[in-house]
């Protein structure tokens, strides 16, 4: 019964006391949307974490979780990663995964292969690869496959706990009530049959020194060394009755998976390093499954989730689920005690042994500072402030709220303490410290302020810098002035002997009284990067090497090299929820508690960082799958190796990839781009997917890199791809619009040749009878002159032919007067006669009639008349041509006549010809002139 209590207090101890512990990361089945238990763990060579989880297979890319289940589904007891695939064993059922082109997982049965059928209910529930073989291993037997010769052997094997031991390439197992066994030439071998290892289950069998390290489900240790058993004792003796599970780690320490409390991890030496159990903050109590990735996270698969432990991440945690702690303002180491002053009051805890944090009587309420001077703890308070000696704490001054204190250099006996309203000065007497006074003439709350002999200078975030000029006693202010705030979000730190001064546009550097403020370029430059800020005040280490400040993308410090003098940084990376998790803007606190190890407070606690464990990370970036589609779903997965060829209706990509990176506090982000569309990188993003919708058709490179803390990846992972012409534009279609739009140019172009030949035909039909018109009315007017040029003529020819008329009359009048006159005359002699003969003469003459004719007939009145008769296909403009022609006149003179050119003149008259059927040889004018 003692022994009971005694055990039950322990277990309860352990359970209750807080701890530092790693960083724990869980998933909830929710999460990974699986079943609840998880009996085995393994990871690839592409660093793939596989998750045999009840009822399916679990695949995690350290961003997002995939499930697979068999073909005939039942319950995943076993998985072991070997090579590019992926072995489960389970209910009446072993065999392989492997990716396709896609990413995607597809199963190969082996246990079809068998010759022989599996046992009832026969269930495998450990796999293990030793060179070219692969055992499977079930409660009644264990199947040795060849990959070499694709065949199988098969051992009998009953036992209570199915588990494979691989030491020195030796292969050991157990047998029920028989003993330990090895395989050797394909056979089992006893090794030993003592009582407890044939009777009680072997869970772990490791290699120790020259030994074997033998554990049991009884949670007892032995060690072997073939020939004797001997228990070996731990610091666990006693702390669990029964495990489950186990693992030895790289480092040669051993994790132990008990069934109610989680799990222990021991040294090499047995001792205890930690138990982790759900109280401290796992999914569960019941420790199924253990495994060290490639990284050293310790995964655990629980009863109810998966729980992974960063066991060699630079930070560790201390949560206070109570919330009793409060926020953290205020952090120091001393001697054998850490103290944390918070909003709740001062907590101490002994570091030597297993101890929670205690609130110190009598300091309840804010603690802003905690400050080693000498060898004394002073903290400062809202009610003042305290000297604290291990968990005692004595008020010495009770001027309210002490900011914080700085030892005068010129007298050790003196602390300058900056208090809410003003400066106050505490004194040593005797050893003991008090208030001496507080400091007159000044009542601005000091919060950051700095001393040099009697001049102070403070810094308030609102109202600026004061510099402070004291009498020789500290007793009163002198002088005080005055200098405009360059900015907001500002405190003063020393560094290196020098005094700076830090705003949210700079850093500035205080000389000279402060008569000389310049910006101090290179620290600016380190504080103030491109897209990149402090969030925090500036925060110089105790021992003035580093200066620290949290920044939107982690922790960040400064140093100085000794030789140089240059300064450089450092960026801590930092994930989000815990840069969200800082408290008070403007309190965040980082304090030194050993040279390389610092504490964070925290809203909830506080989390240690160890400089020594900050490692550079190396990683790879994959992208794991393609999706296509159309506009309403892309789920179709596209090939990874092969450069992918999408019609554009799937122009809908989604992209999914990962960095396989399992540390809590490193923060992975992405950056991608898609070469053909835009070739520059995008805005980081911690979103492991990009998605591209209607895309136009043509050829493409996608490109995704990413950023692990603070390194980007070594590679950057790519996939080409092209998005085909729609139908619409394709080469086929193109000649179809072609010939399309050919023959619609060539219909278009034969309805407007009909429609402006029948407007041409309409058009010349109506200036034909226009010219018709036209040249009837100039036909009429040409009729008109010429019968007006006629008429002139025959009035002449009147004129002429009465005047000749007359004149022969008026002849013959006085020719026939003259004749009666001579004939009147009496005894007429011959002359008489022979002039009365020439008067008959000339009365009859011819000549006057010819004269007349001639007159008559001067014009050519029959000759269009003769030639239209022959040529009856002639026009009207054909026949004045042939007037023009008749009269002899050239092209060129004809041309302004009928109003055209001589090139037309021309064509008319090789129409005319045409017209005239005249041979090549015959001349037109010729033939005109001589019709």
């Amino acid at each position: 019964m003692r022994f009971f209590f005694t055990y039950f207090l322990v277990f309860i101890c352990w359970g209750l006391f807080s701890q530092e512990l790693p960083p724990i990361q869980n998933y909830t089945p929710k999460e990974y949307n699986g079943e609840y238990q998880n009996w085995g763990i393994s990871q690839s060579s592409t660093r793939n974490i596989y998750i045999a989880n009840h009822f399916s297979l679990l695949e995690f890319d350290g961003n997002t979780w995939h499930k697979y289940q068999l073909p005939s589904p039942a319950i995943i007891r076993s998985v072991k990663a070997i090579g590019d695939k992926i072995y489960t064993g389970s209910y009446r059922e072993f065999g392989f995964w492997y990716k396709e082109d896609t990413g995607q997982l597809s199963y190969t049965s082996l246990s079809d292969r068998l010759d022989s059928p599996l046992s009832e209910d026969e269930e495998f529930w450990d796999i293990l690869a030793l060179d070219h073989w692969v055992l499977f291993q079930s409660l009644d037997r264990i199947y040795i496959y060849d990959l070499v010769e694709n065949s199988f052997k098969i051992l009998e094997a009953s036992s209570a706990k199915a588990k494979l031991h691989l030491i020195k390439d030796k292969i050991y197992f157990q047998k029920a009530k028989q003993g330990l066994f090895t395989i050797a030439n394909g056979k089992a071998v006893l090794v030993d049959n003592d009582p407890v290892l044939a009777n009680v289950a072997i869970i772990g069998l490791y290699e120790l020194n020259d030994d074997l390290l033998i554990v049991t489900e009884d949670a007892k240790c032995y060690l072997y060394d073939f020939e004797t058993l001997t228990p070996w004792q731990t610091d666990m003796d006693g702390l669990v009755a029964k495990l489950y599970s186990s693992i030895q780690l790289d480092d040669g320490s051993f994790v132990l998976g008990s069934i109610s409390n989680g799990f222990y991890h021991l040294s090499k030496e047995g001792k205890l390093i930690r138990n982790i159990n759900q109280a401290k903050g796992l999914n569960n109590n019941t420790v199924l499954s253990l495994f060290e990735d490639m990284d050293h996270n310790l995964w655990l698969g629980l009863d109810n989730g998966v729980s992974v432990i960063n066991l060699y991440s630079p930070f560790n945690e201390y949560v206070d689920k109570l919330g009793k702690i409060g926020l953290v303002y205020a952090a120091l180491r001393h001697k054998n005690r850490m103290y944390l002053g918070t909003n709740q009051g001062l907590f101490s805890r002994r570091t030597d042994v297993s101890d929670e944090f205690k609130l110190v009587t009598g300091t309840e309420g804010q603690v802003w500072s905690l400050q080693l001077v000498g060898s004394t703890i002073f903290c400062g308070h809202n009610s003042g402030t305290f000297v604290v000696e291990e968990d005692v704490a004595e008020l010495v001054s009770d001027f309210r709220g002490t900011w914080a204190v700085k030892p005068l250099k010129h007298d050790q006996n003196l602390i300058l303490q900056g208090n809410y309203n003003g400066l106050s000065v505490l004194e040593k007497k005797m050893d003991a410290w008090s208030l001496r006074n507080v400091i007159e003439g000044f009542t601005i709350s000091s919060r950051f302020f700095e001393m040099d002999s009697l001049e102070v200078v403070v810094n308030h975030e609102q109202k600026g810098l004061y510099q402070i000029e004291l009498d020789p006693e500290l007793q009163r202010v002198t002088k005080v002035t005055n200098l405009e705030p360059i900015g907001h979000s500002s405190n003063i730190f020393r560094f290196r002997d020098r005094l700076y001064y830090k705003t949210y546009t700079g850093i500035y550097a205080l000389k000279d009284h402060l008569k000389d403020i310049s910006m101090d370029s290179a620290m600016t430059q380190l504080v103030f990067k491109e897209n990149e800020s402090p969030i925090s005040i500036i925060i110089p280490d105790t021992l003035g090497q580093k200066l620290w400040f949290f920044s939107d993308n982690g922790i960040k410090y400064i140093t100085q090299s000794t030789l140089s003098g240059t300064l450089s940084d450092t960026n801590i990376p930092m994930p989000s929820t815990l840069r969200s998790n800082l408290g008070v803007s403007g309190f965040e606190n980082i304090s030194m508690i050993d040279e390389n190890e610092y504490l964070i407070g925290s809203s909830n606690g506080y989390v240690s960082l160890n400089l020594e464990k900050v490692r550079p990370i190396t990683n790879s970036i994959k992208i794991n799958t393609v999706y296509y589609g159309d506009y309403r779903d892309a789920s179709t997965k596209a090939a990874l190796e092969l450069a992918g060829e999408f019609k554009y209706a799937n122009n809908n990509l989604i992209f999914e990839y990962s960095v396989p990176e399992f540390d809590k506090y490193t923060e992975v982000r992405y950056q991608h781009r898609l070469e053909g569309l835009y070739n520059d990188w995008s805005d980081w993003s911690d979103i492991p997917e990009t998605s591209f919708k209607n895309l136009p058709f043509g050829e493409y490179t996608f490109s995704v890199r990413a950023m692990v803390g603070n390194n980007l990846t070594e590679n950057v992972a790519s996939y080409s791809f092209s998005v085909l012409r729609p139908w619409y534009v394709s080469n086929l279609a193109i000649l179809g619009y072609v010939v399309g739009l050919t023959l619609m140019f060539i219909f278009i172009h034969r309805i407007y040749k009909r429609y402006y030949r029948k407007k041409q035909e309409s058009l010349i039909k109506k200036n034909q009878k226009e010219l018709e018109r036209q040249k009837l009315q100039e036909k009429e007017r040409i009729s008109q002159l010429l019968n007006e040029k006629l008429q002139d003529e025959i009035d002449n020819k009147s004129r002429e032919l009465a005047i000749s008329t007359m004149s022969i009359l008026k002849k013959n009048k006085f020719l026939s007067s003259l004749k009666s006159q001579l004939n009147n005359i009496p005894n007429k002699d011959n002359n008489i006669k022979s002039v009365l003969r020439e008067i008959d003469r000339n009365i009859n003459s011819e000549d006057d009639w010819k004269f007349f004719e001639d007159a008559f007939n001067n014009a050519d009145k029959d000759f269009l008349k003769r030639i239209k008769t022959k040529h009856d296909s002639l026009t009207n403009n054909d026949l004045r041509l042939c007037a023009y022609l008749r009269l002899n006149l050239s092209s060129k003179e004809i041309a302004p006549l009928l109003n055209i050119s001589v090139k037309s003149v021309e064509m008319k008259r090789y129409r005319l010809r045409k017209k005239f059927d005249l041979p090549h040889e015959d001349n037109l004018i010729e033939y005109i002139l001589n019709f």
